[in-house]
Parts: structure tokens; sequence; C-alpha cells
């Protein structure tokens, strides 16, 4: 499973890989205002800097909605490092241009899904990620790992070579439960990467080898 973050701040991108984890990092609109970054100029510079920490697999999200406007924004997006995957919101417009940008050689990734239906449409246009929400989910009584078992299982009935990227995932227990269901991706938050280091006993089995160590060299 590869292990994504999902932010815009770079000291956070920064620790996950040197962590030596990282395989990549997803970006929104929102991510991005939350670390003041506004102005196209600016989003892109930051996009750069991004791909500068990471070895690959960096999400950009166009903000355009209509398909010639994704098209371009697409491709700009694209000119700024190999590393970059374009973002495109899965509406009908969205589907066209994944299916023209994925005939240009640009990576992209299907984002805001939130059915079987959907991820099937995302594959068929020949997008390189899908990411169903999990969390949102979860939100209104759905669960979201049963979609995610429903889209991987569907991918494999047909041999589809997009990746499914779980997304919205709050919590280590979504994480690993992805994990188990043959999720290609997750991409959360640094806190739910790093939680996956804790457990109690480690902490008291190490207090311990400590403990004696220092009894006997002394």
């Amino acid at each position: 499973m590869k292990f994504f973050i999902d932010t815009a701040n770079l000291n956070e991108i920064q620790e996950a890989y040197d962590l030596g984890v990282l395989d990549g990092v997803t970006t929104n609109p929102s991510l991005m205002a939350k670390e003041g970054i506004k102005g196209d100029e600016n989003v892109r510079a930051h996009y750069k800097a991004i791909c500068d920490i990471v070895d690959n697999n960096v999400s950009a999200e166009v903000i355009a909605t209509e398909f010639d406007k994704m098209i371009k924004e697409g491709e700009e997006l694209a000119k700024i490092d190999d590393k970059i995957v374009v973002k495109i919101p899965m509406i009908k417009d969205g589907v066209k241009a994944i299916k023209y940008l994925s005939e240009q050689g640009i990576r992209t990734n299907c984002t805001l899904v939130f059915s079987a239906g959907q991820a099937l449409l995302a594959a068929k246009a020949g997008a390189t990620y899908v990411s169903p929400f999990i969390g949102r989910l979860d939100d209104i009584a759905y669960d979201g790992l049963d979609l995610i078992e429903q889209i991987v299982q569907i991918y494999d009935n047909y041999g589809y070579p997009t990746e499914v990227l779980a997304a919205s995932i709050r919590h280590t227990m979504h994480l690993i439960q992805c994990a188990e269901i043959g999720a290609d991706v997750a991409t959360c938050p640094l806190n739910v990467i790093t939680s996956l280091l804790k457990h109690p006993l480690t902490d008291a089995g190490l207090e311990k080898f400590l403990a004696d160590h220092k009894k006997v060299n002394s």
C-alpha cells in the first residue's frame, strides 16, 4: 500500500518524507487556503516546493469545472513538474477531461467519488487514481469501507489499472481496514500515519529494556 499525506504544509510533508514511508501528497483548494497560499502564481510555486521534497505523486487540483478550462488548467499544472498528478472532480466535464488528459500522457486523480458507478466511469475514462471519500460517507451513516471494497472488486473483475486511493481517512483503523480490503493508496493527515507507530506494549517493553540495561551498567 502507498502512503500519501493529505496536506499542503511543507513541514508536515518533510517530516513524513524523513520518516521514510511517504509515497506522495494530495492537496486541494481548502488545504492550500489553510496554509494561507493564494493567487495562481503562489499556488503553483507551492506545488513546486512540494515536488522538490517528495519523490513522486503530487496531486494538484483544478479549480475550473468546465471541460475547456479544466484542460487548460490541467495542462498548466502538469508543466510544473513531472511528479504532478492532475486532480479532477467527478462531474460530467471532469470525466471528459480525465479522458483527454490521460490520452495526452498526463496522470489524473478523480476526486470526490462517493459511489461505485462514479469509480467505474473514472476507470473507463483512464484515471490514474480514483479517490473515494471514506470519512465523508461515514458522516452520513454510510460505511465508506464498503465502497472501497466494492471498487476494488470491480477493478479486479475487469483488470482496470486505475488505483484505488482511499481518501478522507480519519484514523488508524480506517487505514488498516483499507489495507485489509486491498486499497492501493491511503491518503491521510500526518497524525494518522504517526499514530501507527504507537502501542502501549511497545512503550512498556522499551521502558523495561532500558531499565534492565541501566541496572547492569550503572
